[in-house]
């Protein structure tokens, strides 16, 4: 059985979307270990908590990102996780945070990376006027939405498309994109080969 860790700070709709796949099927032989949020009032630690998860807030305002990242680390290796996937997980990790988890550190950006990184990707897409974008779910590293991508999703521009309904139509393949990549890292299968990542798909586990 491997074991999840789920960073967020807010109201966490693609854990929601990881914890569903879980519960399906739809990701096998995986549970969610614990739940983490830098903040007291995320909803995504109110869900958790409704789900019977253990959810657990280490609050970082006012703390030194190392000091606060030690304290995360901890938990999440008390809590024995395999695998720690970020999801609206508003903060930074530090270099060391990043080294305690190797090629098992998840996130996912609402943009098709290397294009638009970084806060607001959606509405950056949309003012450029790309005619697809999509998400991104990659490997974190010690720069920002930089790691070796692990699955990709195309989305459509509409030409009735305003930055809002792109969003959401995003995050609806959103759920679809964690769920593929995580059964993919799980599976043992892949190998990241500079910044590919080179995978075996016999190997994937679950079915999408």
């Amino acid at each position: 059985m491997k074991s999840l860790g789920i960073l967020l700070s807010g109201r966490g709709s693609n854990f929601v979307a990881i914890a569903d796949s879980i519960d399906s099927g739809r990701i096998p032989e995986t549970k969610i270990g614990v739940v983490i949020s830098n903040k007291a009032d995320a909803a995504g630690i109110a869900t958790a908590r409704q789900r019977g998860l253990n959810a657990l807030v280490i609050p970082s305002k006012g703390r030194p990102r190392e000091e606060h990242d030690r304290e995360v680390v901890a938990a999440l290796k008390q809590h024995g996780v395999d695998l720690v996937c970020l999801a609206g997980y508003m903060r930074l990790l530090s270099p060391w945070f990043v080294q305690q988890f190797p090629h098992r550190i998840l996130n996912i950006h609402p943009s098709l990376l290397p294009a638009f990184p970084g806060l607001e990707a959606q509405e950056q897409a949309f003012a450029y006027g790309v005619k697809v974008s999509g998400c991104t779910v990659h490997f974190v590293d010690e720069e920002l939405d930089h790691g070796a991508i692990v699955v990709q999703k195309t989305v459509p521009v509409l030409d009735g498309d305003d930055e809002h309904t792109l969003a959401g139509r995003i995050l609806e393949q959103e759920h679809v994109a964690y769920t593929e990549a995580i059964n993919i890292v799980l599976g043992g299968k892949s190998t990241v080969i500079g910044r590919r990542l080179v995978t075996n798909v016999t190997s994937m586990r679950g079915t999408i």
